[in-house]
């Protein structure tokens, strides 16, 4: 009978010898069931004609993988796999898992020879290839299309924030958990490899498959699946917010070139209309008028020049349909009869806090008007270029922040304001 154990606790490994640093609990429940299976399997040797012996398996990874790969997509899609906890120097041992079916093969084949060496034994499986744990990482995130681990935490920061967070929510009897979280950092920071002479000896194992050969079918399997998920074709909430149109792909710089050259050229309309030195109307007027020359000159330009090919602007270009001319038409008309039913409501008085919403809108935009439009247009144009696609990229790290603040913030709330026993009962009995 064989077991496939993979831990996760903080243990380090020497020549087939466990010294754990962690010797009355384990980091977490599931690890002390695995240990106590181990523990089960080793009693049962030698009962009942029964040979058995433990396999330790280090991070097993592969195709169909339910637990480490899709931990890591989950941490790249919540954009936390850019973070490397520590120095990112610590060297860990992982196992493809078609190494550890064969690991299982030689062990049944050398339980099965009757070798005393092996009964009641626990061996170490891996792909006998260390290497950086922040190294194999980046391979998976980057592969599956995510951005590679590049800024770098202190481990005692990240350990002190989770602790803190853990001890938290337990003492507000808060919903969410952070325990696989902090698993993750201590794995993550932890020097975690193995020495597996036992196993070649006496099991006689050889990794099947290389590390690379793993990777990349591994990459190969995830990424077919997530090409299926939904996830994939779901839309940012800045996307949603500006449309999900033409808007939406210049601003959120979907194509780098078209966005670049609008920014461009909407940066020239600005100093055009307030740094020329004219009045708007003289600046508009001149404006029209370059644009008629441009478009006159523009047909008198061969197809080709110096071998380039010369777009011309089709006269189709120039017109607009009766359904476009009607749909703004009717977006005109449903703004204004807005307005005035705003305007009819707060003419009847009562709803104070409209009033203040109506007045406080007008009295900014007059002083926007008359202070500085140009200083307020440039900020605005500032910030669409930059504020929707910065909070696109970090649109989940600032929700978690937020969560997470709302979350402090009901904590402080209760400890401060505790509800009273006399509020729930009632008046009136």
């Amino acid at each position: 009978m064989i077991v496939l154990l993979v831990f996760f606790s903080l243990l380090m490994f020497r020549d087939d010898i466990c010294f754990a640093l962690i010797l009355l609990q384990f980091q977490s429940m599931l690890t002390d069931f695995k240990a106590q299976a181990e523990a089960l399997i080793k009693f049962a040797n030698n009962r009942d004609c029964l040979l058995t012996c433990a396999l330790r398996s280090s991070i097993v990874f592969g195709p169909g993988d339910t637990e480490f790969v899709p931990f890591l997509v989950n941490l790249a899609k919540s954009g936390y796999a850019k973070f490397i906890i520590g120095s990112g120097e610590n060297m860990s041992d992982f196992t493809y898992s078609e190494n550890v079916s064969h690991a299982h093969i030689c062990a049944a084949e050398a339980l099965d020879s009757q070798m005393e060496y092996v009964a009641g034994k626990e061996f170490f499986i891996t792909n006998l290839k260390p290497v950086r744990f922040w190294d194999f990482v980046s391979h998976i995130v980057e592969g599956l299309g995510y951005p590679r681990p590049s800024i770098k935490l202190p481990v005692r920061l990240v350990l002190f924030v989770f602790s803190l967070l853990k001890w938290t929510h337990r003492k507000e009897s808060l919903g969410s958990n952070y325990d696989t979280a902090h698993q993750y950092a201590l794995l993550a920071s932890s020097v975690r490899t193995f020495n597996c002479n036992a196993a070649k000896k006496h099991l006689g194992y050889t990794p099947v498959v290389t590390l690379e050969d793993g990777i990349a079918s591994t990459l190969q399997w995830f990424s077919r699946d997530l090409e299926k998920s939904d996830d994939m074709m779901i839309q940012s909430t800045a996307d949603q917010l500006l449309g999900c149109g033409k808007v939406a792909d210049i601003l959120l710089w979907r194509n780098e070139k078209k966005s670049f050259v609008s920014f461009l050229f909407l940066n020239l309309l600005y100093y055009w209309f307030f740094f020329s030195g004219n009045t708007f109307t003289s600046s508009a007027a001149q404006l029209l008028f370059l644009f008629a020359v441009a478009l006159y000159g523009l047909a008198f330009v061969p197809s080709k020049i110096f071998g380039f090919q010369v777009k011309k602007i089709p006269p189709w270009r120039f017109e607009i349909s009766e359904s476009a001319i009607r749909d703004f038409s009717r977006d005109i008309v449903v703004v204004w009869n807005h307005g005035v039913r705003r305007f009819k409501s707060l003419s009847r008085g009562g709803d104070w806090v409209k009033f203040f919403k109506i007045a406080g809108s007008l009295y900014l935009l007059k002083l926007i008007v008359s202070r500085s439009l140009a200083a307020f247009l440039f900020t605005v144009l500032s910030f669409s270029f930059t504020a929707f696609f910065m909070y696109e990229q970090y649109e989940l790290e600032l929700y978690h922040l937020a969560r997470i603040f709302i979350e402090c913030l009901t904590a402080v709330k209760r400890r401060v304001m505790p509800v009273s026993d006399a509020s729930s009962k009632p008046m009136f009995m």
